[in-house]
């Protein structure tokens, strides 16, 4: 019987794991696949406070090894399912909790779901390697690194167009690429965009390829009216086509949003007693290192008052 247990190793996750052992618990961390989450594909950060110019790689490798010197227990487990033992009374904070992963089954007392969520991808060709090397999925996160230089956005929500208006104001030119011709994010924004000299709107088109040779230097755009190719010289990349939360093994547990974020708000109380969700895999409006590290402290707290009780 675990204090905690924390599917994800992500920064929310183990910034969850922190603060539940320091409280005395005895805390089991999950994870599918590798730590760190998204964080570890940027090559710098430079927008959390006290750690300037760190990579992300290094960030998450040193947060992972302060899990451990803890003495946090972590395994690689895909997490399956997640069931509360029938025995246990409805609306009881001690209700047991039975996590089943790939490979065994664990029970505790409290549960922090901190799977985060992943950046859905266009799928084209040499995507991946390019991450890092011109392609980003976080504007805010890298936009600094391509100051005066050329940029595109591709994505038609909120987040594309806010990606483009702060790439707007520091890179010398910045293309808007869009697959239809009308955007589902604020009017205002558009509007806004439209106003600026050096935003170029590329309407009913795709990317369909990247070039470049190890570095990002351009894409192929076609239009999907006419079926004319033509190739953008750039140096990045900045991929909003949304998010993929991974939450379907907790949906007949908690709720979940009509896209598949686990409805829970800045207390990360899920609405059922002892499951709290932290980071990207909850509903916010603002996802980002900082706020996935606080969503980790909030959710620990809230937990550790149950399991110290």
């Amino acid at each position: 019987m675990y204090d905690l247990i924390i599917t994800g190793a992500g920064i929310a996750g183990l910034t969850a794991a922190i603060y539940g052992v320091r409280a005395g618990g005895r805390v089991l961390v999950l994870e599918g696949e590798n730590y760190g989450g998204q964080i570890i594909n940027t090559p710098s950060i430079e927008n959390y406070p006290g750690m300037p110019g760190i990579s992300g790689f290094e960030f998450a490798s040193k947060l992972f090894n302060q899990v451990k010197e803890l003495g946090v227990e972590i395994r690689f487990e895909k997490v399956d399912k997640i069931t509360i033992q029938p025995q246990s009374k409805a609306g009881d904070e001690n209700q047991v909790k039975a996590v089943y992963t790939d490979t065994g089954t664990y029970e505790t007392k409290t549960l922090i779901l901190a799977t985060g969520a992943k950046n859905r991808h266009l799928g084209v060709e040499q995507e991946d390697s390019y991450i890092g090397k011109g392609v980003s999925y976080c504007a805010t996160c890298d936009g600094a690194f391509f100051r005066n230089k050329v940029t595109a956005v591709i994505g038609g929500g909120n987040t594309a167009l806010e990606d483009a208006i702060f790439l707007s104001n520091i890179c010398r030119k910045v293309y808007l690429i869009h697959r239809r011709d009308s955007f589902r994010g604020e009017e205002k924004q558009v509007g806004q965009l439209r106003s600026k000299e050096n935003v170029e709107f590329i309407l009913n088109s795709r990317v369909t390829a990247l070039h470049g040779d190890g570095i990002l230097s351009g894409v192929t755009v076609v239009d999907k009216l006419t079926g004319e190719e033509n190739t953008l010289d750039l140096n990045g990349l900045f991929v909003a086509v949304g998010q993929v939360p991974e939450n379907q093994a907790f949906a007949d547990i908690v709720s979940l949003d009509p896209a598949g974020y686990i409805v829970a708000g800045e207390d990360c109380m899920t609405g059922i007693s002892g499951i709290f969700a932290a980071g990207d895999c909850r509903t916010k409006t603002v996802r980002q290192l900082t706020t996935a590290a606080s969503d980790g402290a909030i959710a620990a707290l809230a937990a550790s008052h149950i399991f110290l009780e």
